[in-house]
């Protein structure tokens, strides 16, 4: 008689996780996908502090280092003869050795052929060269969104370069869905 009590048990523990939904399932996209043409960084060593030089998916937008609470995925900044360059910030040493980087991959598609964003192959720990024209995906390090703890992604095209102003001009689409790598304007389906 315990015998057949625990197999009903069982069978009724099988049944009621089968009709439960995944707890991996990702939730319902909500915030839309948008391209932001007007995002300007001003250099690291070389702009004036009360300018942004970092961009953050999170604020999708450009963050200043320094002030508390910022999390960004790389910053802007020229070499000491004036070539512009991203850096992600592992190489500045804000993150733990643990936690997924954020980071930049080229891409040699044009913006609206940038659709999905690969999960692997983000340049993470070196400083990376910029000309206008170039196109990268972004990707944060892990955002706990709910119940999972996936990055967000992004993805950006290089529109301006001014050497003399110490500033870079960027054409960004930022998703901050939970778990989605869509990189199309709108509200996205995975």
């Amino acid at each position: 008689m315990n015998r057949i009590i625990g197999c009903l048990v069982v069978a009724t523990a099988i049944a009621a996780a089968g009709a439960c939904s995944d707890p991996n399932a990702l939730a319902d996209a909500t915030i839309s996908n948008e391209v932001d043409d007007s995002v300007t960084l001003w250099s690291l060593s070389q702009g004036p502090l009360t300018k942004p030089s970092a961009y953050s998916i999170a604020a999708k937008n450009g963050v200043r280092t320094w002030e508390v609470g910022s999390a960004f995925e790389f910053v802007f900044d020229q070499t000491t003869a004036g070539a512009p360059v991203f850096i992600p910030t592992d190489l500045l040493g804000l993150l733990s050795s643990t936690a997924v980087k954020p980071g930049l991959l080229k891409s040699t598609l044009t913006f609206d052929e940038m659709t999905r964003a690969p999960s692997n192959g983000y340049v993470v720990s070196d400083t990376i060269p910029v000309v206008v024209g170039d196109r990268f995906y972004i990707r944060t390090t892990v955002s706990t969104c709910s119940v999972l703890s996936v990055p967000l992604y992004g993805k950006m095209e290089v529109t301006a370069v001014d050497t003399a102003q110490h500033t870079v001009t960027l054409k960004v689409l930022a998703n901050q869905n939970c778990g989605y790598r869509s990189l199309k304007p709108g509200i996205p389906k995975n």
